[in-house]
């Protein structure tokens, strides 16, 4: 019996330690947000590009806006979507960051063929520099609205208090990378009255939070 309760009381004690341990690391993690919605609506594509750099403009502190001329005299019968690439791709500088893991960090965002486009970026202080890209594509029956947005999240280390009090003042980076997906297509609809379906994203959105208003 002695031996067991000596067993058992050795495993906690090394759970705790190692539960510790973990907690006192510091980590830097790459995290990746998509939102894809569709947007039915007859409104042109100036009025529907002015609502969602609008929208957008409400929570990021620079952006850098297009309207490109489209190649096409009417819109086609299926929109276009965003693509990931890496433009270190190939090189010696990518082998190394997949080496060490940053891969992910080199990703960007494109949108060929879309009629409005923004790369946005949200200040460190506030969320790990969330960096967004918009695209926004017409089709025949309205408009695809792709967002893509990666961040820095910092966890564990000794700030990891101070770090959880700011969070818990400003929100999180997770938040307030919904919250500007959402504030995009709120504007969209605020604006124009369309009828807006989230069609596909990472991570998995429950509800309908594009129906709430500003908050």
């Amino acid at each position: 019996m002695y031996k067991l309760l000596v067993a058992i009381s050795l495993a906690i004690f090394t759970t705790s330690c190692g539960t510790l341990n973990n907690a006192l690391v510091g980590k830097t993690k790459i995290v990746e947000y998509y939102r894809i919605f569709d947007i039915k609506t007859n409104s042109e594509r100036q009025s529907i590009a002015e609502a969602a750099s609008n929208g957008l403009g409400r929570n990021v502190n620079d952006a850098k806006e297009a309207t490109p001329i489209p190649s096409f005299s009417t819109p086609p019968d299926e929109p276009g979507r965003f693509e990931l690439v890496n433009p270190f791709e190939g090189s010696k500088f990518a082998a190394f960051a997949a080496m060490s893991g940053g891969s992910i960090g080199f990703k960007i965002a494109t949108c060929d063929g879309a009629v409005w486009t923004a790369n946005a970026e949200r200040g460190a202080r506030v969320s790990d520099n969330l960096k967004i890209t918009a695209c926004l594509f017409q089709y025949k029956q309205g408009y695809h609205l792709n967002v893509y947005g990666t961040f820095m999240k910092k966890e564990g280390g000794l700030t990891q208090i101070s770090r959880s009090m700011a969070h818990a003042a400003v929100g999180t980076p997770e938040e307030w990378t919904e919250k500007t997906f959402l504030d995009i297509v709120r504007n969209i609809r605020k604006v124009t009255g369309a009828e807006i379906t989230f069609l596909e994203g990472q991570p998995k959105m429950g509800g309908t939070p594009w129906l709430d208003p500003y908050h």
